[in-house]
C-alpha cells in the first residue's frame, strides 16, 4: 500500500479535521484514514474457555461498560499498553480448493500475457508475425490505417520497399510458343501467390524466384480471366514472408503508392508515384494467344482505355474491370506485382500499363505514367473462387 505523507505546515490554511483530539505518540495515525474499530476482549467465561473478542462501537463512542458516556477510556485512547488505534493490515484469505470439474480462474498475469502477445503481433505490423504465432497459413488483411513499415517510416519509399519486397516474386511461365515473365504477391507462408491470369495463361510449367534468390516450381490453383486474376501455389515452400492485403476502398486520389515487380526480368524493381485516378474502366484481352503474341513482341499485354487500344489489338474476346490508375512507372513484367500504400499494405495487383515500345523519338520514350491495378478488395472478394479452381474451371 502506498502511503500519502503530508509535510509540516500543510494545514496552515486549512482546518485540520482532527485538530483538538489528543493523539498519543505510541501509534501514529494518518489524518486521512479513519481508525478501524477496536476489539476488546470479553470477560472470561466460566470453565477457563477463552473469551470471544467483541467489536467496540464507533471511535466516538468508545468507553468501558459502566463508565459515564462522556468519560474517555484509556485503552481506547491509545496509551501505548496495547489499546488505541493501532492499524492492522488484513491478511488475505488463502484460496480454497478448486471443486472437481472446474478450472481455477486465470489471474491477471495470464490475461496480460495474452494481450501482450496479440499486441506485439499487430504492433509489429507483419502478417508473417501473426502466422508464426498462430501456426496457420491464412491471408492477412488490414485496413489502410495499419502500418506494415516500421514506426516513423510511413510513406518512406525505402522503408516500404524493405518491408514488402520479400513478399513479391518473379514468375517465369513456359508457353507453347515462348515464355512470359511477370510478378506475383505471396499471401500465405506456405506459398500461395496472387498474379494476373495473363501472366500464367496457357503455361506448361511455372518457375518462381523469391527475393532471396530461391527458386520454386509452382502449380496453378485457379484462374479468373474475367478479372485477369490467378492463384498459384509453390511446391515444398514454407516460412515465406507474406504481404498484408489492405483496403482499396479507402484509397484517395493523390495517395502515395509504391510498385514492386520484375519489369523486363529485373527482379525486385521499385518505383513510386501517386494514385492518379479511381474506378477507371480498363478492358483487357481474355484470348491467351492474342495477348501472348503482343507481349512477345515487346508491347506488353494489350488493353483498352478511354476508347483507345494500347500495346496492340485486344481481339474480340475481352473483359472490363474497374481499376486504380497510377503514375508509378510500370513496364512489361510488372504484371501481377504489388501496388502498395504508404503504410506498406497491398492495395492493388498491377495489371496493365502503356508501353511506348513503338516510340521513334526520345521525347516519346520511357514511362508515360499510365498504369492500372486491380483493386485489392476485388481480389479478396474473388479469393475463395480462385482457391476452389477459379471461374474458368
Amino acid at each position: 500500500m502506498t502511503e500519502s505523507i503530508r509535510r509540516s505546515g500543510e494545514y496552515e490554511n486549512h482546518e485540520n479535521p482532527y485538530q483538538g483530539a489528543p493523539q498519543h505518540a505510541s501509534a501514529p495515525v494518518n489524518p486521512e484514514w479513519p481508525p478501524p474499530p477496536a476489539y476488546h476482549p470479553a470477560a472470561p467465561q466460566s470453565g477457563g474457555a477463552p473469551a470471544t473478542p467483541q467489536p467496540a462501537g464507533p471511535a466516538a463512542g468508545w468507553r468501558t461498560p459502566g463508565r459515564p458516556a462522556g468519560a474517555r477510556d484509556d485503552a481506547a485512547a491509545g496509551d501505548g499498553n496495547g489499546g488505541g488505534t493501532a492499524l492492522l493490515t488484513p491478511v488475505a484469505a488463502e484460496p480454497g480448493p478448486v471443486p472437481p470439474g472446474k478450472r481455477a480462474a486465470r489471474g491477471p498475469m495470464a490475461l496480460l500475457a495474452a494481450v501482450a502477445i496479440v499486441a506485439a503481433a499487430i504492433g509489429g505490423g507483419t502478417a508473417y508475425g501473426i502466422q508464426e504465432l498462430t501456426g496457420k497459413n491464412e491471408v492477412v488483411s488490414s485496413s489502410t490505417t495499419t502500418s506494415v513499415v516500421p514506426a516513423g517510416r510511413t510513406g518512406d519509399v525505402a522503408g516500404i520497399a524493405a518491408a514488402v519486397s520479400p513478399s513479391v516474386v518473379e514468375i517465369n511461365a513456359t508457353l507453347g510458343s515462348g515464355s512470359s515473365t511477370g510478378s506475383g504477391v505471396i499471401i500465405t507462408s506456405d506459398g500461395e501467390i496472387l498474379t494476373n491470369n495473363h501472366v500464367i495463361a496457357g503455361a506448361s510449367s511455372i518457375k518462381v524466384s523469391t527475393s532471396d534468390g530461391k527458386e520454386y516450381t509452382a502449380e496453378v490453383v485457379g484462374t479468373d480471366s474475367k478479372k485477369d486474376l490467378a492463384l498459384i501455389k509453390l511446391e515444398n515452400a514454407s516460412g515465406l514472408k507474406t504481404a498484408t492485403l489492405g483496403n482499396s476502398d479507402g484509397v484517395k486520389v493523390g495517395d502515395t503508392v509504391v510498385a514492386i515487380g520484375s519489369p523486363e526480368g529485373l527482379t525486385g524493381t521499385v518505383t513510386s508515384g501517386i494514385v492518379s485516378a479511381l474506378d477507371r474502366d480498363v478492358t483487357v484481352s481474355t484470348d491467351e494467344s492474342q495477348g501472348q503474341q503482343q507481349q512477345q513482341q515487346g508491347g506488353g499485354w494489350p488493353f483498352e482505355f478511354g476508347g483507345r487500344q494500347f500495346n496492340g489489338d485486344t481481339g474480340s474476346s475481352t473483359t472490363t474491370y474497374k481499376a486504380l490508375q497510377t503514375d508509378a512507372s510500370l513496364n512489361p513484367g510488372n504484371s501481377g506485382g504489388a501496388l502498395i500504400d504508404a503504410g506498406g499494405n497491398v492495395i492493388g495487383i498491377n495489371s496493365a500499363m502503356y508501353s511506348a515500345a513503338d516510340a521513334t523519338s526520345s521525347s516519346a520514350a520511357g514511362s508515360v505514367g499510365l498504369g492500372f491495378a486491380i483493386p485489392i478488395n476485388t481480389v479478396k472478394a474473388d479469393l475463395a473462387t480462385l482457391r476452389a479452381g477459379g471461374s474458368d474451371s
